[in-house]
């Protein structure tokens, strides 16, 4: 699953782990997102978009190509 976490961190001056403990998870979970190596669970893409006033869509996409 391909993700624009870091763009949108970068964006709003957010480093992993202020992220993680705004959506209480690990910082690595930010990590292995970024990285494309974790899907999140509906809830956690939720409270991520949330954090950057997108849509899921807007911040997660399948990666079927």
């Amino acid at each position: 699953m391909k993700t624009r976490i870091k763009e949108l961190r970068a964006r709003d001056h957010l480093t992993q782990q202020q992220l993680a403990d705004k959506v209480n998870v690990r910082r690595e979970t930010i990590v292995f997102l970024e990285k494309g190596k974790y899907n999140p669970s509906l809830k956690l893409a939720y409270e991520i978009s949330q954090v950057f006033a997108l849509s899921i869509e807007e911040v997660f996409q399948l990666g079927f190509d």
